[in-house]
């Protein structure tokens, strides 16, 4: 059996062949990798042998967008500004004390329009340390909402005494009232984005609904 001795290279056929690999690797990459992967035709025969058709560019990652419903920028909320002014004097009905008893308890949902641009309050009526649970919800966007209450008075100042409870620029809101005086608590809402919305509240508790 004879045995089969392949042809050895030469140290110069070598060097020869590993810089033909080179050289055709390197216009593979020029002419088809670059074109296909990576949508650069520096030759322009990419183009031309239909590579650059293969280039799906990647989705860029967009940055967080701010909803269409959401003003690009809305006035920050401070400490000071819940409430009425620091001069408005609190009335001595609000100390008052609470009756013995309150109104009878009841359920209730509403819907509150508002247009674009527009604001109106939703109240009702609570007698001292009744209880108020509610809930509320936008079907589209957020609102800037002010929930507070104003004392019940039979002669009424032109500048009305009242309390904040929470102010916020949102789109639903859940709590409990525990009204600290006889008056009207409620719901100033203002829709802050350029589309009509409507508000669905449901309340729950010892109050009387405003006609």
């Amino acid at each position: 059996m004879s045995e089969i001795n392949p042809p050895l290279l030469s140290p110069k056929q070598i060097v020869l062949a590993t810089g033909a690999a080179l050289v055709i690797g390197g216009c593979v990459l020029l002419v088809a990798v670059l074109p296909a992967e990576y949508g650069l035709d520096p030759t322009g025969i990419g183009k031309r042998a239909g590579f650059s058709k293969l280039y799906q560019p990647k989705e860029q990652a967009k940055p967080a967008s701010v909803p269409a419903s959401t003003p690009s920028a809305v006035k920050v909320l401070k400490l000071e500004g819940g409430g009425s002014e620091p001069e408005v004097v609190r009335p001595e009905e609000a100390d008052r004390p609470a009756p013995e008893k309150q109104y009878p308890e009841r359920e209730d949902s509403v819907q509150v329009k508002l247009r674009a641009g527009k604001g109106l309050e939703y109240k009702v009526k609570m007698l001292k340390y009744g209880r108020l649970k509610y809930e509320w919800l936008t079907d589209q966007g957020i609102v800037y909402s002010d929930f507070h209450g104003d004392v019940k008075q039979a002669n009424p100042p032109k500048d009305i005494y009242y309390e904040s409870y929470a102010i916020a620029y949102i789109n639903n809101m859940i709590g409990n009232l525990l009204a600290p005086y006889e008056g009207r608590h409620g719901w100033y809402f203002k829709n802050i984005t350029d589309r009509d919305l409507t508000i669905t509240v449901r309340m729950k508790g010892q109050y009387e609904l405003e006609h």
